[in-house]
């Protein structure tokens, strides 16, 4: 992490419009940016990212930064399904309780109506660990990770389930902003 920090810049925050300010901060002239997340991010709803709005990729892709269906307005976010294969330069990756540090031990979490459930079948927590590979990769020139704080007066965003992920991607080396 060290070696490449300055060429290929990674940092982590709890904020989003954080998040949103240092990847808008970052382009320059035609250089694109976005915001993306796994369409298993059912509970960051509550920060206006909704896995389920339905993105059309040529306008997120192709459209320039007056169009509000674009990637540029870091409102709408592609998930796995929609940018496997393709890159952006600047990526604002928005990571979910759906894969979380616990204990040193990454825990794969499903939400199901009104709860997380655990993901027992391995075949599905690879998926899930994939698809954060695909979100991880799609950056061009750096990134920021948006860590939701949750929320202790709701139930299915408790801070816990989010701390764990956060304290780990500070603890391997990524700088914090605010």
């Amino acid at each position: 992490l060290n070696e490449f920090r300055e060429q290929y810049p990674i940092v982590v925050t709890r904020s989003l419009e954080a998040a949103k300010r240092w990847t808008r901060q970052r382009s320059r002239g035609s250089e694109r940016y976005g915001l993306v997340a796994t369409s298993y991010a059912e509970r960051l709803k509550p920060h206006a990212i909704n896995v389920r709005s339905t993105i059309d990729p040529v306008h997120w892709f192709l459209n320039d930064a007056s169009d509000t269906r674009s990637s540029f307005y870091l409102e709408d976010p592609a998930t796995e399904y929609h940018i496997q294969g393709l890159e952006l330069d600047w990526v604002c990756v928005s990571w979910d309780a759906d894969l979380r540090m616990v204990g040193g031990q990454w825990d794969y979490k499903n939400f199901k109506s009104t709860k997380w459930q655990q993901v027992k079948n391995v075949d599905r927590r690879r998926y899930l660990v994939n698809a954060y590979r695909v979100l991880l990769t799609r950056a061009r020139q750096g990134m920021v990770i948006f860590v939701p704080p949750g929320d202790p007066a709701d139930q299915t965003r408790n801070p816990a389930f989010y701390d764990g992920t956060y304290q780990f991607l500070r603890g391997i080396g990524l700088p914090e902003i605010g």
